[in-house]
């Protein structure tokens, strides 16, 4: 899965969460990265937001050197307004994760938004 060229892109915003598991599981961490768009933000609950793939990569490399893995959760239907899309899911622990994803030039999908938690 470590080669760019063999990785499915998310050709619907609903895809993007469970390639991001599959990704994550496998330890590709740069396809996790690869579902983020450049410019991307992550908060993860933590004081400071993770903005860019640098630091999202960093943030990964992170989680999966602790041995964290992500949990595949019920899935809400994305609400899609032209080029972007609200998606969120229900994890096991009650938790609720919230993303916008933005429509590419190209058709596919690519998160610009990810916010782990809506709960504070």
């Amino acid at each position: 899965m470590a080669n760019e060229q063999a990785r499915q892109p998310a050709r619907d915003p609903q895809d993007l969460e469970r390639l991001l598991i599959a990704r994550q599981w496998a330890g590709d961490i740069d396809g996790m990265v690869a579902l983020f768009a450049p410019d991307a933000v992550i908060d993860s609950g933590e004081k400071d937001l993770t903005r860019g793939r640098e630091a999202i990569r960093a943030l990964f490399a992170e989680i999966i050197e602790a041995g964290r893995k992500f949990q595949r959760g019920e899935q809400r239907s994305a609400a899609i307004n032209g080029d972007l899309a609200l998606t969120s899911t229900r994890l096991p622990d009650g938790t609720i994760t919230t993303e916008v994803a933005r429509r590419q030039a190209d058709g596919t999908w690519l998160w610009v938004i990810d916010r782990y938690s809506v709960a504070w």
